[in-house]
Formats: C-alpha cells, structure tokens, sequence
C-alpha cells in the first residue's frame, strides 16, 4: 500500500496527464507541451519511464494500486466540488495540508533524488531493511484525510 501510494500511483498519474496533455494538444492544434512549466516537465520525467517494467508493477501489485486509485479519487472528487462550489477553505485546507506534508518529506531527507538511505532511520518492521520509508514517510497518507484513516 504505501508503494502504491508513494511510487505507482504518481507513476500512473504522470502518464496520464502526459497523455492527456499531448491528446489536447492533438485535438486542438496547439502547443500544449512547448508551453508546459515545470510542473508539468516534472511529469514528463516521471512518464519517461520504463514501460515494460511500470506495465509490470501495476499488475502484479493491482489490489493495492487499485486501493490507492480508489482512495485517490475520492479526494480529486472533494477537489473538483470545492472548486465547483467556489469553496475556498476546503481548497485551503487541503493545500495546506499538502504543504506540511511537503515540510515532512524535506525534513525525511526525501527531496532529493537519491534519498539518503544511509542516515538512521526506524524502518517499518515488515519492511526490507533496503528499502525502509525514513520516519514519517509511511504517515504521509494518513494526513491527507481523516475519511481514509477507518480503512
């Protein structure tokens, strides 16, 4: 669960808004990617990625990703309606929410591109010890909502 959340799920989600973006661009014939921010460059990274091996990883890791998915768009609902309804707090909270998250994986060391892996840490105790999220890495899920947190 938390590699689908962490790792598959962004994987899938920059390929498809990559997609999407380069249909739009297609279907309007406008320079959708030549004008595209770094946001956008930061998925363009992410979709560049191994095909054979994500096609690989979704299927054989598909309960938990279709887990994550599911979660995942339950809260893109709870966006899409705050904007709808002009609901400017719920879109605060949640960005704020996002942002102190964001202060956590800085203060993990995860902001790099290669994590310190080096540096202490308590791993999880079903987790490989090469592969343990740093403290709080392994939270980061849970402080996106509390709706999430009966499962």
């Amino acid at each position: 669960m938390v590699l689908a959340v962490t790792s598959h799920l962004p994987h899938l989600i920059a390929y498809n808004i990559v997609n999407t973006a380069a249909g739009l661009e297609r279907v309007t014939n406008s320079e959708v990617i030549k004008f595209s921010a770094g946001g956008f460059r930061d998925f363009t990274r992410i979709a560049a990625s191994d095909p054979t091996m994500w096609r690989d990883v979704f299927l054989n890791n598909k309960e938990a990703v279709l887990e994550m998915l599911g979660r995942f768009s339950e809260d893109l609902t709870e966006l899409q309606r705050a904007i709808r309804f002009g609901d400017g707090e719920t879109l605060f909270r949640l960005f704020e929410q996002s942002r102190a998250i964001r202060r956590g994986v800085i203060e993990a060391g995860q902001d790099t591109a290669a994590p310190d892996f080096g540096r202490p840490h308590e791993p999880a105790p079903d987790a490989p010890k090469a592969a343990a999220p740093k403290s709080g890495a392994a939270d980061a899920p849970k402080a996106a909502g509390k709706k999430h947190a009966a499962k």
